[in-house]
């Protein structure tokens, strides 16, 4: 009888703790139904993990400590230039981060070009040796996961009375390939659905699609390092230039150093202070209340 109550006890107290993964569509994506490939994991539990050839979109659910949630949320993106997802290190790390802040998160796990090769890395970087052909080969899986940020954030919106969440608090963040996410959400989605704020790290902004711009004023937090590899410094500033030509609220970070891609990883770099930015400026918002 002890025995079974310390089974029955423990796993309860793993299922308190254990993360919840929630398919973002009841069956086969739409616009997906042909992909038949399957999805692979790289380096788990590194730090910097990736996965790649995603064709089942989710959200995996982080709560944050129930004595100090503030019942605000972040729809959170990974980058990866739309063919692999940084999982962990801008991901799993960022969510355990708003956690410790009160804010209950989602890492979002959307649809990828695909990988035909077994070397996923060695494949990227040739794709990436020529922007405006990856970006001809990316922009109908720019639609399709644009889709899948909009369901999730549809999503979050029908579960906040169960899960406790302020539908005036929901937002929306991502990493380089997720700040294009980011920003095509914010852009493609139904005004009631739109993030409450936003804030996208090292943009990539030639990618971005939709026209459909914010009624209601959006608060954005911009960050990117002077020495990103990818030369996209020039994006974040062209996007804050056009966000303050709205009168929208925004706060450009540029960081002497960093690269692209720095994450959640501690570098040792000038970039390691955005936590700390981000928090304060989520203060200000009134988001850790």
């Amino acid at each position: 009888m002890k025995k079974c109550f310390f089974f029955i006890s423990y796993f309860l107290l793993v299922s308190l703790h254990a993360q919840e993964i929630i398919p973002l569509y009841p069956g086969t994506a739409p616009g997906s139904e042909n992909w038949t490939w399957e999805e692979k994991t790289v380096g788990a539990n590194t730090g910097n993990a990736f996965v790649y050839n995603v064709t089942k979109p989710t959200m995996t659910y982080y709560r944050a400590p129930e004595n100090i949630r503030t019942g605000a949320v972040m729809l959170v993106a990974p980058g990866g230039a739309f063919h692999i997802l940084s999982t962990e290190n801008e991901g799993t790390k960022v969510a355990e981060f708003l956690n410790t802040l009160g804010i209950d998160a989602f890492v979002l796990k959307y649809r990828l070009s695909r990988i035909h090769g077994q070397d996923p890395m060695q494949e990227l970087f040739g794709l990436m040796s020529d922007f405006k052909k990856l970006d001809a080969n990316n922009t109908p899986t720019v639609e399709l996961a644009t889709q899948d940020g909009i369901r999730a954030l549809s999503m979050i919106h029908e579960i906040s009375a169960s899960k406790g969440f302020d539908t005036s608090k929901i937002g929306m963040m991502g990493f380089s390939a997720g700040a294009t996410l980011t920003m095509s959400v914010l852009l493609s989605a139904e005004q009631k659905l739109k993030p409450a704020i936003i804030a996208p790290f090292y943009l990539y902004k030639p990618a971005v699609i939709g026209s459909i711009f914010p009624e209601k004023l959006t608060p954005m937090f911009i960050a990117v390092a002077s020495d990103d590899g990818l030369k996209f410094v020039p994006h974040s500033i062209d996007l804050y230039n056009e966000w303050i030509s709205k009168a929208q609220p925004t706060e450009l970070h540029i960081y002497e150093n960093g690269n692209h891609g720095f994450g959640m990883q501690p570098k040792g770099t000038a970039s390691d202070q955005w936590p700390s930015d981000f928090k304060s400026w989520l203060k200000q918002r009134k988001w850790l209340e």
